[in-house]
Order: C-alpha cells, then sequence, then structure tokens
C-alpha cells in the first residue's frame, strides 16, 4: 500500500485525505495546530465560507455533502445597504441559484471527522514542519514537547495554507517563482445575534453589503439565526478608530442601520479591543517537486476573499488531482507534472477575479452603468442561455475553468463595444427587418427572438 502524508489538516487537506484514502492509499495527516474540535477559540481567519458549485462538487465526490450542506444557508442574491438606510437585491443568477453560507470551523470539524472514519487515515496534531527533504521524500517535524520525528512516504501533499512551511522549503531548495501581495485593506470580523424573539435580525437568504466605495461590511447568516459580519476597508482608516466616539461617529455615517442589530457597546469593545487582520494573495508556479511533493489550496494559490472561490478553488483542486491520478492510473509523477501545468493558470486567474470583485463589491454596485450592465447580461442569459453565460455564473455556478470564464467575459465586452458602435439608423432598419423576418416565421414568439438574437450575436463575434 502506497503512503502519503497531508500537511496541514485544514479544510484542503482534511478533503483531501478523504479523496487519497478512497482510492486505497495509507494516509498520514500532520498539523501544527492542537484539534480544532477539542478547542474553545481557534485563532486565525474566520471570514464566513460561501460554498458553490466547485466546493460542492468536490464534496459530493468525498461522499460528504449532504452531511454539510444541511448546516449551510442559501444565498439567492445580494442585499445592498444604503447609506439611507434603503435595501435593494441583486440577483446572483436565476432563481434556483445560490451560493450557500457556512461555518469555516464547523465545516473542518467536519472533514476531520470524515476523514478518520476511514481505518487508514491517521491524524498527527501538534506537528510542526522543520524540514523537507525532496528527494528523499521525508519530513521532519517537532512536537508539542520539543522532540523531533522524522517520517517519509510516497508522496507528500503540502495542504498548509498561505504560510506554507511547505512552499518555504521549495523556495528555498528549489526554482519556484513566487509573487505574494498584501493589499492596503484589513478585515475586522463583528458579530449580529439572533433578534429578541430568536429569529434572524435581517432577511435571511441574502449576502448583505454595506457598499461604501473605498471600504464595505458585508453580513453572511449562520445557521444558530446570527449574523457573521466583517468590515473590510484601509488600514489607515481603522487605525483613526481608538475611541467611543470615533467608533460611533464613523458607523452612523456609513452603517447607521447596523447599528442597532450589532449593538452599540459590543460594537465598540470589538473594534477597539481588535486588530485588523491584513489579506494576501500568493502566486507561484511550479506546484511540484519531481514526483515527491505537491503543494495545494492556499499554499499554492492564496486569494483575497472577494469572490468566495477561495474554498471552492482549493476544494476543485482535490478534484482536479484526483481526476489526473485516475488518468495517469496511480503515476504520481505523471499526475504531479499535469496538476501543475493545468491548475496553475486557472489558480492564476481566480486571484485576478478576487481583486476585481472586490472593487465590484465595495463600489460599482453602487453605479448606474454596472446596474445596467447587470440586468442586460441577466437579460441576454434568458435569452440566450447557451451563448451568453455571466462572468459570476460561470464561476459561481459551472464547472469551467477560471482562465476561460476570463476569455468568456473579455468576449461578451468585446460584443457590447461593437454593438455600441451601431448607430440609430441601422438600428431602426435592423428593427424594420427583424419585424418582417417575425412575420415569416412560423414558431412561438419567444423562439423567434431567440433565433433573431443567435444571428445577431454571431455576426458580431
Amino acid at each position: 500500500m502506497k503512503t502519503v502524508i497531508v500537511i496541514g489538516g485544514g479544510l484542503v487537506g482534511a478533503l483531501q485525505a478523504c479523496f487519497m484514502a478512497k482510492r486505497g492509499y495509507k494516509v498520514d495527516i500532520y498539523e501544527m495546530r492542537s484539534d480544532i474540535r477539542t478547542m474553545e477559540v481557534v485563532r486565525g481567519r474566520s471570514i464566513n465560507l460561501a460554498l458553490s458549485v466547485r466546493g460542492r462538487e468536490a464534496l459530493r465526490r468525498a461522499g460528504v455533502e449532504d452531511t454539510i450542506v444541511k448546516y449551510g444557508i442559501p444565498m439567492y442574491s445580494r442585499m445592498i445597504h444604503d447609506r439611507d438606510g434603503k435595501r435593494r437585491p441583486i440577483p446572483y443568477g436565476k432563481k434556483d441559484q445560490y451560493i450557500m453560507s457556512i461555518d469555516r470551523r464547523h465545516l473542518n470539524e467536519i472533514l476531520l471527522t470524515e476523514a478518520e472514519k476511514f481505518s487508514t487515515v491517521t491524524t498527527h496534531f501538534e506537528h510542526k514542519v522543520v524540514e523537507c527533504n525532496f528527494n528523499e521524500g521525508s519530513v521532519t517535524f517537532q512536537k508539542k514537547d520539543g522532540s523531533v520525528v522524522t517520517v517519509k512516504a510516497d508522496m507528500v501533499i503540502g495542504c498548509d495554507g498561505a504560510y506554507s512551511k511547505v512552499r518555504q522549503e521549495m523556495m528555498k531548495k528549489t526554482l519556484l517563482d513566487y509573487e505574494q501581495i498584501f493589499i492596503p485593506h484589513g478585515y475586522m470580523e463583528l458579530s449580529m445575534p439572533p433578534a429578541p424573539n430568536d429569529k434572524y435580525a435581517m432577511e435571511i437568504n441574502y449576502l448583505h453589503i454595506w457598499a461604501r466605495n473605498e471600504y464595505m461590511m458585508i453580513a453572511l447568516p449562520n445557521y444558530d439565526k446570527s449574523f457573521t459580519v466583517t468590515l473590510f476597508m484601509p488600514f489607515d482608516i481603522f487605525k483613526t478608530l481608538t475611541t467611543e466616539t470615533a467608533v460611533l461617529d464613523f458607523f452612523k455615517t456609513n452603517f447607521a442601520d447596523s447599528i442597532p442589530l450589532l449593538g452599540e457597546k459590543a460594537l465598540v469593545e470589538t473594534v477597539i479591543k481588535n486588530k485588523a487582520l491584513p489579506m494576501v494573495t500568493v502566486k507561484c508556479s511550479p506546484y511540484n517537486v519531481k514526483d515527491k511533493f505537491v503543494i495545494m489550496g492556499d499554499a499554492a494559490h492564496a486569494m483575497v476573499p472577494f469572490y468566495g472561490q477561495g474554498m471552492n478553488c482549493g476544494f476543485e483542486d482535490c478534484v482536479v488531482f484526483c481526476d489526473l491520478l485516475d488518468k495517469h492510473e496511480g503515476d504520481f509523477g505523471a499526475t504531479l507534472h499535469e496538476f501543475t501545468s493545468f491548475r496553475s493558470i486557472d489558480a492564476k486567474a481566480m486571484c485576478d477575479l478576487a481583486f476585481y470583485n472586490y472593487i465590484e463589491m465595495r463600489q460599482s454596485v453602487n453605479s448606474r452603468l454596472f446596474l445596467m450592465r447587470k440586468k442586460l447580461d441577466n437579460f441576454l442569459f434568458w435569452l440566450l442561455p447557451n451563448t451568453w453565460i455571466p462572468l459570476y455564473t460561470t464561476v459561481s455556478f459551472s464547472r469551467k475553468r477560471y482562465h476561460e470564464c476570463i476569455k468568456n467575459k473579455e468576449w461578451q465586452d468585446r460584443v457590447i463595444q461593437r454593438a455600441l458602435y451601431i448607430s440609430i439608423p441601422t438600428l431602426a432598419v435592423a428593427g424594420y427587418y427583424m419585424y418582417k423576418q417575425v412575420e415569416q416565421l412560423e414558431v412561438p414568439l419567444h423562439e423567434k427572438l431567440v433565433q433573431l438574437a443567435e444571428r445577431f450575436v454571431s455576426k458580431l463575434k
């Protein structure tokens, strides 16, 4: 039986352990932290997760989707909160399309428990990576008591997050291209408790957004009827919120409707006592060293959280990797090399999309031009569901490769730009022509419109 070491007992590491165990490998998970299932407080990022099609497909293949989604809350639309307190929804896609809010810790606990159900999976907590030997396929760990142990396996999979020790070892000992970018914005988590009647304090099936151009606040519903609220803004502004007056004045100006829901006292205490945390983007290549080591998830491609694809992208890594493993009939060398060449182009594209979506979420949703384009995209999607698919739909509600999603959006932009060059007289002539064509078609009106629209779009390609 071939042996596999998975470094990192987080979301991607636990899920990848399930995938490898299902394929008959002996798997050892090594995690630097204590077992989160025994911890009262888990330190680190706790932004709520938005589970979508890519992540759910991975969970389904691992056999744990049903166990997990029952704790999730569907979100069908963004709910935009204006400064004057008005709210307006912006749907994500069709009526049956939604992303799902789910608690990071709860999801991690479930995946660890599911991994341990396999008799071939063993978990080792409080083991810190000291050194990787890429020639021998071994890893040296330091345990909590200070002792050191070296273990060897046929393959080592690094799933140890954005500040990956495995990746650091690769940078020191191999030719690894690496890029790390910290954005000048940080985040701080707040909590919105249930309303006094033990109900949700706001509309439940929405991702709530207070978009204020330079900064924003979001709120995602939890299974216990609370909301996890996250404030994103430049560190320079966070540094000014050091007194009760400063905090309340800032929130009254920008997020007034949230104050009674968050509670003045809790809000002030949280903002003053806590420190805004950084967000980082990581791009690197290659993901593998020979046929022994490979990194995936945030270790390979950490991204800012604004598209809700960090976890979904990491989970999709597991699907892609295991599909390639099946394709190459268990050949680790061929699998690892193709995983790098196949996956790196998509991960880099998704990192760029995550940056783009921050601008959309905090600024563009307030633009009439953006809202008009959104309506146009949705109309064309309704009219031409197989031809015109909006960017967000391809990213969140399909498994189209990320870089192809971007190419599709670029093509749509070109089509619209060309269409705008058509003069009013030309449109009048085209309208008269289409009217005559419709009269001659012996099919229902909707089918006539679809046929004509497809002809028109094909001319603009």
